[in-house]
């Protein structure tokens, strides 16, 4: 029996954005951008996993090494999918000059010294703010991050044109997206973000705006457009940024 368009659409989302074991999906070269209106779901789906993990490793070990289990957690979950991202893109930026040479790395599997500090920057930061996290507001702040970090590409691919012309997944995803499915995923992000966090909710959701605005206009300085990578890269610092918040808020 053939599962209908909507559920064929969040299985992809989740084999694109997790690496929870799924059957095979027929290949359907539209159904990335098609699902992309769900990432806020998933990202609510890791936020419990990350979530009951660190509230329940917390009532057993020290709270910063339930964190930086919670956080390891959380890449196992998603196999260092944006991890992989971040790196890619410090090295990439960080070592070339020309948007060829940015271009070039960007396509090197091999991690560089800049890739290889942002991701034990990145590993080392969202432990230490989710120690500085643990209360009642927690889980509320976990779940909010991970929703918001996977809406981000949502307004990167529907706004940016693809730095490479290939199909690469960053090709699939920009300007691949529609104005209808980032009006979706939008709502879908408010909505969860909203009832989570209530009025607290402002700052994180202007955190992750700022980081995705920012990003996405470095990116189309330095190599005209946006890739796979650099989607990777944005959703890591926005997990971050919303983390940032809500220590200083709270």
């Amino acid at each position: 029996m053939r599962m209908p368009r909507f559920m064929q659409d969040i299985a992809a989302a989740l084999q694109f954005l997790t690496r929870l074991p799924l059957p095979q999906l027929a290949y359907d070269s539209d159904a990335l951008s098609r699902s992309a209106k769900y990432f806020p779901l998933i990202g609510l789906a890791l936020g419990l996993v990350t979530a009951f993990a660190f509230e329940w490793l917390s009532l057993h070990l020290p709270v910063t090494l339930a964190a930086l289990f919670a956080v390891l957690i959380s890449v196992l979950a998603t196999g260092g999918l944006h991890e992989d991202g971040l790196a890619d893109t410090a090295d990439a930026f960080g070592g070339g000059w020309t948007r060829d040479q940015v271009l070039a790395i960007l396509k090197d599997s091999r991690i560089g010294s800049y890739g290889a500090l942002a991701v034990v920057f990145s590993i080392l930061g969202r432990t230490w703010l989710l120690a500085a996290l643990v209360g009642a507001d927690a889980t509320k702040y976990i779940i909010s991050a991970q929703v918001l970090s996977r809406w981000t590409a949502l307004p990167l691919g529907c706004l940016m044109t693809p730095a490479r012309t290939n199909a690469s997944q960053g090709a699939r995803l920009a300007q691949q997206i529609s104005a209808l499915s980032l009006c979706i995923g939008t709502a879908t992000m408010l909505a969860i973000v909203g009832y989570l966090l209530r009025m607290m909710a402002l700052t994180p959701v202007l955190a992750a705006l700022c980081v995705t605005g920012l990003s996405g206009f470095y990116y189309r300085r330095r190599i005209g457009g946006i890739t796979g990578d650099c989607f990777g890269a944005t959703t890591q610092l926005t997990e971050i940024a919303v983390y940032v918040a809500a220590v200083w808020h709270g």
